[in-house]
């Protein structure tokens, strides 16, 4: 860190990171992350989302982990909680995935079938 400005613009990172993972939002994305999930690339499933909405600028999407969902073999999983709908959970969610997720279910309601696991509760 060389100067002030340097420090501010961490500390409003951080302070954003820290507004994606708590508190009540519209959308909440959980990414499975035990070591199955993280050997099968779910760390970098994770900082692609984080990036996607960073550059959203929405402030009512929420991201968090969880630890391993049992489907090992589906990994990386994510679950999608929107606000008055069913939860979506999605298995093998690579980049292109995540991506594709993001843009279609995430923004715009469309659940994306081809990576689809399960629907509802």
């Amino acid at each position: 860190m060389k100067n002030l400005e340097e420090l501010k613009r961490i500390r409003d990172r951080v302070k954003k990171n820290l507004q994606m993972r708590s508190g009540k939002h519209k959308v909440r994305i959980v990414v499975c992350m035990a070591t199955c999930g993280i050997a099968a690339g779910a760390r970098q499933t994770m900082n692609t989302l984080a990036d996607l909405i960073g550059k959203s600028n929405r402030d009512d999407i929420a991201i968090t982990t969880s630890g391993c969902a049992g489907f090992c073999e589906q990994e990386p999983m994510i679950q999608i909680y929107i606000e008055d709908k069913e939860p979506v959970v999605y298995g093998k969610v690579d980049l292109k995935a995540a991506e594709e997720i993001f843009e279609k279910h995430i923004l715009n309601g469309q659940i994306v079938e081809r990576y689809l696991f399960s629907k509802g509760k």
